[in-house]
Order: C-alpha cells, then structure tokens, then sequence
C-alpha cells in the first residue's frame, strides 16, 4: 500500500462507494479493451489509472450542480448513475445514445445528469463552466461547478481566460487538472516550465492546491472541504491531480514513447489496487463482498451491451438532420403602436437591447467597458443604472473565454447578448462561435441563446483591424443565424428578435450608419422576421439586391440616375429570402448583387449561383457581382475608397442597364 487513506475519515458505506466508482470504470475500460481488439468497436480513450479523480470528485458533488468532464472521465457518467446501455448506445452512434448518432464517445451533454460533454478542442469548456457558475450565483443559488482539463490543455488560451474571468467574476468553479505527465505524447516538460500547474493560480489570484490524484479518500475529502466551502464563499479553485495514464493516448497511439522504468513506478501505484488493499485490510471489503461487486458489474456490463449490440443501426433522413440544427423558434410578430421618434440607427440597436432586458430578467449583456463607460459606441450607456452590474458586465479583454461564457449561462436556463467591441475581434473567439455555438443543438438539442453584436464595416477610417464585413464566415456555417440591418427600424426590431431566438445569432451592425443614418422608429417594443428580405423601391429595368451600408450606396445610385429598379434589402443573410429575389428576377430579368464584403467567397456568390440554378430562363443578362478589393481595408480615405465597391457598383449597374 502507497497512500494513507486515513488522513479523511469516511464511513464503510462510503468507502465502498467510492470502491464501486472507480471499479466499475475500470471494469468497464477492460470490456471496451476486448471489444476494441475484437474490431466491435473503433476508439477508445482510456483512463486507467486516473480513475480515482473522477469517481472522487464526482461523488463530492451534489446531483444537481454541473460536471464537465474529458473523455477520459468515465466515472463522472457512471458515478451519475447514466444507464450503460445509453452510455455504450453513444460509444455505438445508435439512436439510444444522446446525440442521434452526431457525435461519438463523450463528447456530448445531457441536462438530465447535468452534464455537459467536451469539444475536442479541449480549452473551451473551462469557460462554459465559467457561464454556468455566473448563471448560478446570479440566482443566488450555492453551488459549485466542477471542469476538468489535461495538463496539456492548460496550455491552450481558454485555460487562462477562463482561469482569469473566474478569478475576477468570483465564480464557484472548480478547475480539476489531471496532470498525467503526457499530452498524447509530449512530456509536461514540454509543456509548461513551472514545478506544478497549480502554481499558475497564484498568477490570478486564485486559491489551488495539488492532490495526491490516485488517492481517492483524499481526492474526495479534499474536494467535499473545498466544494462545501465554495458554496458558503463563492470563489474559483485550481485543483492540480497528479497522477498516471498507464495507456495511450487513444488506443492506437500505444505508450512506447513512456520509458519502461515510469511505467512500472506508476503501476505500482495503481488507485485501484492500493485501495482495494487497504479496504481489505481495514475489514471494509471482504472476499465475498468483492466477489458481489465484481461480479453484479460483470452482468450489467455484459447485458447492456448485448442490448446495444442488438440495437438497430440509426437511421434518419435529410429532413429530419435539417430540422434539428436549429432549434424550432415560435416566432411571434409584435406590432409597434403608432407613436414613434426620428432617432439614428445607433440609438434603436440601444434601445432594443434596453427594452429586451426590460422583459426578460434572465439576460445577460457582456463586452469590454459596457457598463458605467456604455461601450465604445455607447450603446449601452445607462444600462448599469436601471439593470445592475450583475446583469450589464464589463469583461477582461477575453473574447474566446467571453463567448464560452455566454454559451455557459445558456446551458444554465440564461440569454446572453455579448458585444464585441468591434466585429473584427470575433477572430479571437472563432472556435466556441462554430464548434459550440453553432454545433450544440444539432449535436445534442442544447440550444445556444446566445446573440454576438458586431460593430462592422469601413468606411470610417479605422484601417486593417476595425472595418472588416466578415459576415460570409458565418453564413456558411450550419446552426448560426445572420442579421445584418440597413434601417433604424429594422435594427431595433431585428435585434428584438435574435434576443427573443434560442439559436446563436450573429447581428451586424454597420459604424459607418450609426450616427448617419435616420428614422421614425416606434417608440415600444417589437419584433420583426428573419427571413424577409425588405423591399426598398420597386421598379422594372433590373434587380439589385444588397445589404447594410451597400443599401445605401445603391438608393444613392438609383436616385443618380433615375434607374427603375428593385432594391432588395436583404436584412438577414442566413436565414435567407430566396423567394423575395427569385420573383424579383423574374419580373426584371437582370440582377447585380452589392455586398461591401471582399468579392470572393461572399454572400453574392451563393445568390448568384442560387438565382441562376432557379431562375436561369428569366435572365436577360449576365449576373453582376460587386463586392470590395481582395485587399484588407486600408486606413487612408483615398485608399479606403478604392478599396470599396461603390464606385465599381455605379459602373456596373451602368453597364448591366445598357445590355
């Protein structure tokens, strides 16, 4: 025997369950090991070894507070009593599992045992920890969140954004790292040059302690001290677990890059074994008890997966994937009264955004300097008077982590709004925007309530970094929705709406027409629908189909030349009005698409590809794209306009006119 398992006094009963925790992992992993050289099943992930962090820190949590584990936590699933025949349905891509088949292994999330699975990127889910602890502690509610990383994964950027959110928001999060001593295959020595990960939290101010991890009486004793003084004062943790994985880092990767002696050091320090030992010598576990255990482990096993074995290969059909990316929105239309005010385009996104969290207490604005500062563009200034610092957040200069967050309160029963300073910086939170945001639901039915403002476009003099349109990024991705207004009254109405949406939205709003542009917007509250195009001015010669600042441009150039035309303002890019352009091309017969984005790969291509698959008999003349220079945007005013499609659209509709 290794350790003392003494130092934590604990009943008999709970001594054998946390015996019936680990071993049932551990019988479980030996099962998949036969199966997996049997070639019954393709992957495995193994935790041999660590065993005992998992099945300790979850037995220290209460059922109803969030776990979010790695794919090497098998006991944070069966320590939560989730059926096996669900868990080796998942493992099997059968329709029994959690994810339709989606998704494979852990990699998934189910309310019902507050669990919440991981993206293989690793980082991320530290800081939808962070979003659901806020959730909690905004509801006054004493619980904890645990989150587990890999000492690789503590390299990675979401590591210390989270770590620093939670520090300076106070949040209730545990941080458990496993420190196995390798990241597939890369050594800690290559990984960090500090004696311990744990060190790291006293660069954020932040309480951490380093745990015997194969020691599963200290694990769960050190975690039930911490977890039950977090509730009372809520504050983040960083637990470093040292411990041992005694197998690759998948299956097929093997361990000969381990030197043999490590190996054999780390095997006698088994958590399994040495436990087991101990139990024994104790009185607490006797042969025939064992033998039970083991043997009533042996049956459920075996039996579940005979179920799944005989289990249906999923099936589905196109229809049904397309539905379930979004989750279903029961729009509802809410008229505006007659009374209404001539304001600019920024102040109806303000007072959208104020009258949405007038209605719903359960949403949460973020960005950096939003609140007593009102953001860069003041749109949220006032806000912390009326609605409190717990609701209007100022944040670190933490995209990524920022964004992982709001995708945290969403899991957690919240609406997040989070402004991104300027719509450039999404950049520095692509990941949690297209593998959380936009796969949750399609993945596993959890919607992402979760709108990203962003501040956009040229024309202003802001150069490389603070002009970009990127709107085309996002649009190709599956399970986001894309607003980009041109109006003041769509922009308020609009942004009722993506607030009001359970689905990840992307809501553009242009600088430049902030402060220009004008209208009558209704003084209350309302909504209008994604999906319909507006229609600026009608006329019969050709189609022009734009958005945001390209809107603009266009009534400009019609007006120049008194050309009869349609003007579409598109409003929303995904989803899209295809119906509204087709019957327009179809009454004209030409078409020129304006976008202010760069020309390649924009929204105009898939328009004019869509256009010319639907309407290719009604055309009279070649489709006309216009987008900006495939430069970035330069900071001169003379560069900046060469850069811009304006002047190339004038010549253009021009020419489309005269064909």
């Amino acid at each position: 025997m290794h350790f003392d398992f003494t130092r934590y006094p604990l009943d008999a009963e709970r001594l054998l369950d946390l015996y019936r925790a680990m071993l049932k992992s551990r019988l479980i992993e030996e099962k998949m090991l036969i199966l997996l050289r049997q070639g019954k099943i393709s992957k495995w992930f193994s935790g041999m070894g660590q065993e005992a962090i998992a099945s300790g820190v979850t037995l220290a949590m209460n059922s109803d507070e969030y776990i979010l584990p790695l794919h090497r936590n098998l006991s944070v699933f069966t320590s939560r009593n989730i059926p096996l025949s669900r868990l080796f349905s998942q493992w099997q891509g059968k329709a029994g599992g959690f994810t339709k088949g989606r998704d494979r292994s852990f990699h998934f999330g189910t309310q019902e045992f507050k669990i919440i699975g991981m993206i293989s990127h690793l980082g991320p889910q530290l800081g939808v920890a962070n979003g659901i602890a806020l959730a909690d502690k905004l509801r006054k509610e004493k619980k904890v969140t645990a989150v587990f990383t890999g000492e690789g994964g503590t390299s990675e950027g979401d590591f210390h954004e989270a770590l620093n959110l939670a520090a300076v928001w106070k949040l209730p999060v545990l941080f458990c790292v496993e420190n196995n001593g390798y990241g597939l295959s890369t050594p800690s020595s290559e990984q960090f040059a500090c004696e311990n990960i744990a060190d790291k939290g006293v660069g954020y101010g932040m309480e951490s302690h380093i745990i015997e991890g194969n020691n599963v009486v200290e694990v769960y004793g050190k975690v039930s001290e911490l977890v039950e003084s977090m509730r009372k004062n809520p504050r983040p943790v960083l637990l470093e677990f040292k411990t041992f994985r005694m197998r690759g880092h998948e299956e097929a990767s093997g361990t000969k890059y381990v030197p043999r002696e490590l190996m054999e050091h780390w095997a006698e320090l088994d958590p399994i074994e040495n436990y087991q030992e101990y139990l024994r010598n104790e009185k607490v576990l006797s042969e025939e008890t064992e033998v039970e255990i083991k043997t009533a482990f042996a049956h459920e096993i075996n039996d579940n997966i005979r179920l799944v074995f005989d289990e249906e290969e999923i099936s589905s059909t196109l229809s049904e994937e397309l539905n379930d990316v979004y989750k279903k929105f029961d729009f509802k239309l809410i008229e505006s009264n007659l009374k209404s005010n001539n304001i600019r385009l920024v102040d109806a996104v303000s007072q959208g955004l104020k009258q949405s969290m007038a209605r719903n207490s359960d949403l949460v604005i973020m960005g950096q300097d939003i609140a007593e500062y009102g953001g860069v563009f003041k749109i949220t200034e006032g806000f912390i008077e009326e609605f409190g610092r717990d609701r209007v957040r100022n944040t670190p200069i933490s995209e990524s982590g920022v964004i992982e967050a709001a995708y945290g309160l969403a899991v957690n029963g919240k609406k997040a709004v989070v402004e991104l300073q300027f719509g450039d910086f999404i950049t520095s939170g692509f990941n949690p925007v297209i593998n959380l945001l936009a796969k949750s639901h399609y993945r596993w039915g959890q919607p992402a309530d979760v709108v990203l403002r962003m501040p956009c476009g040229a024309g202003v003099g802001a150069g490389p970094f603070h002009s970009q349109t990127n709107e085309a990024w996002f649009t190709k991705t599956p399970g986001l929705k894309v607003v980009y207004p041109a109006f003041p009254i769509d922009a308020k109405g609009l942004l009722c709406t993506a607030i009001e949406d359970p689905n990840p939205v992307l809501f553009f709003e242009h600088k430049l027409l902030y402060r220009s542009v004008y209208q009558d917007v209704p003084e209350d509250y309302y909504t209008l629908p994604f999906g319909k195009a507006s229609l600026v001015r009608e006329g019969e010669d050709l189609t022009v189909v734009s958005y945001g600042a390209g809107v603009h441009w266009a009534m400009e150039i019609l007006e120049k030349h008194e050309l009869s035309a349609d003007l579409i303002d598109l409003r929303t890019l995904q989803p899209l009005d295809e119906e509204a352009i087709f019957e327009s091309v179809r009454k004209t017969g030409k078409l020129i698409i304006l976008q202010e984005d760069t020309l390649f790969g924009g929204i105009a291509s898939d328009i004019s590809a869509l256009v010319t698959e639907n309407c290719f008999e009604s055309l009279d003349a070649p489709i006309k794209r216009v987008g900006s220079a495939l430069t970035p945007v330069p900071f001169a005013k003379n560069l900046e306009q060469i850069f811009l499609p304006k002047e190339r659209f004038e010549k253009e509709i021009l020419s489309l006119i005269r064909y």
